[in-house]
């Protein structure tokens, strides 16, 4: 091995560490922020590691490549604002499963158009393009409903899972014959655009109320496709990195989908987040306790324990640092508050908690569903902030209900629920809340930015 050749090794070797060190500190909130610096350390070293190799005879489009890539990198990292953050991620696994892919298309032609190919060689490249194409399309359509480009509810058509389902085994079955015959060019570029429509069609019929599972399964996806990558190219950095990407993002999906008592089949072909007239009891002859923030205000100042539900609400009205500056007065008022953070509130993996530290809410503050909901009938008041379907009765009481099984959040056994709220609109999967019609139930309608912002100053009058 000569001395360049195994310097390219050991910053590999340091890259791999450094990204294994970052996912384990990425399982604890206060050691989150230094996984991902360690990370992005390791995939500083990993691209220079690369720059080192042999084979590159001109430098003029990687560098044209990494200008660009800082150009386009800097501004989603840092002007992107919090609520848009599941977007950006949807957008990134996008760039990465293209840059995955058009490297095994690359790779693929470069070989004479498979004539130079070997069969275990073609099995990579073929997993590899035939997962980053779907990726692509995936993450531009999870981008589209999550921007709400497209409609966030599921979009279906009779007969959608089974043509879905034949685009996927036509590309398969593309991918096999490739395998056995690597020099067949029409066949390859059929399989990457079958991917590409099977992509946009697996995304197409899943609601908004399934993003948080979709992102993650993508992730795992674009994973995959890099690990095939490195396989393809002899690279061992893409093969760790691609694995532990890949396996990282199907192990938190799993942990997503049973959150919500649900499988990966039902997930994906199920059109979970159906229009309310599909649901099952609505609010037909109920009616709701509205409260003005004065009262709201009196209860939270003299409440011994507060426990804070955020949801996608809150994000949407960027009001996590007023959820801060009310917890402050209710402490200072010798309470206590505490946050309970629904698996899949919001819309991709840990929403809530990157919202509530970006507000510098204390980590130990923030607890998991079961730590939580045991706590809930102690609690003087539960200040649902945003949240709908993650605080649903009817998961537990109404076997109708699409939603029946789920975990949810016991707010309805607090002495007395708030609930801060636009309007009666159903959340993503469609539904009526039962919360809000219960006795101990009060609904304050209004954006929740406002809202809190004047129970702050009604708490400071009192």
């Amino acid at each position: 091995m000569t001395p360049r050749a195994a310097l390219i090794e050991a910053a590999y070797l340091l890259a791999s560490i450094l990204f294994i060190l970052g996912l384990r500190s990425l399982t604890h909130p206060d050691r989150a922020r230094r996984g991902m610096q360690l990370a992005a350390l390791g995939m500083l070293v990993a691209i220079v590691g690369t720059l080192l190799h042999q084979d590159i005879v001109s430098y003029r489009w990687i560098v044209a490549g990494l200008a660009l890539g800082a150009v386009i990198g800097y501004p989603l990292g840092v002007y992107v604002p919090m609520t848009a953050m599941p977007q950006r991620i949807a957008i990134s696994h996008m760039f990465g499963a293209v840059a995955a892919t058009l490297v095994g298309v690359a790779e693929y032609h470069t070989l004479g158009d498979g004539a130079q190919v070997g069969r275990v060689e073609m099995a990579a490249l073929g997993f590899e393009v035939l997962f980053g194409a779907l990726t692509i399309t995936g993450s531009f359509m999870a981008f589209g409903k999550l921007q709400e480009l497209l409609p966030s509810r599921p979009v279906t058509f009779p007969g959608q899972n089974v043509v879905s389902l034949a685009i996927f085994a036509a590309a398969v079955a593309l991918f096999a014959s490739l395998v056995a015959d690597p020099a067949r060019p029409a066949a390859f570029y059929a399989m990457v655009a079958l991917a590409l429509a099977f992509g946009g069609s697996l995304v197409l019929p899943i609601g908004g109320a399934d993003m948080p599972v979709v992102i993650s399964l993508l992730n795992s996806y674009a994973g995959l496709a890099s690990a095939a990558t490195g396989f393809a190219i002899g690279n061992d950095v893409l093969i760790i990195a691609g694995a532990l990407d890949g396996a990282s993002g199907f192990v938190l999906s799993i942990i997503m989908s049973r959150a919500m008592n649900r499988s990966f089949t039902n997930v994906l072909f199920g059109a979970f987040g159906s229009p309310p007239a599909a649901a099952g009891k609505t609010a037909e002859g109920l009616t709701v306790h509205a409260i003005t923030p004065e009262d709201a205000a009196i209860q939270l100042a003299f409440a011994r324990l507060v426990i804070v539900v955020p949801g996608y609400g809150m994000a949407v009205a960027q009001a996590q640092h007023q959820v801060r500056e009310l917890a402050q007065l209710v402490e200072k008022n010798g309470g206590t508050v505490l946050y309970a953070i629904h698996p899949v509130a919001g819309r991709m993996p840990g929403h809530m908690n990157v919202l509530l530290a970006e507000a510098d809410i204390p980590y130990d503050k923030l607890k998991e569903m079961d730590d939580v909901n045991d706590q809930f009938k102690n609690a003087d008041v539960a200040l649902v902030v945003g949240a709908n379907d993650v605080v649903n009765p009817a998961a537990r009481t109404d076997r109708s209900s699409p939603i029946y099984g789920m975990p949810i959040l016991n707010v309805d056994e607090a002495k007395q629920v708030i609930v801060l709220k636009r309007s009666m609109r159903p959340g993503f999967a469609g539904i009526e809340n039962e919360l809000f019609y219960r006795d101990n139930t009060a609904m304050l309608f209004g954006d929740a930015k406002a809202s809190l912002a004047r129970l702050v100053q009604e708490i400071k009058q009192l």
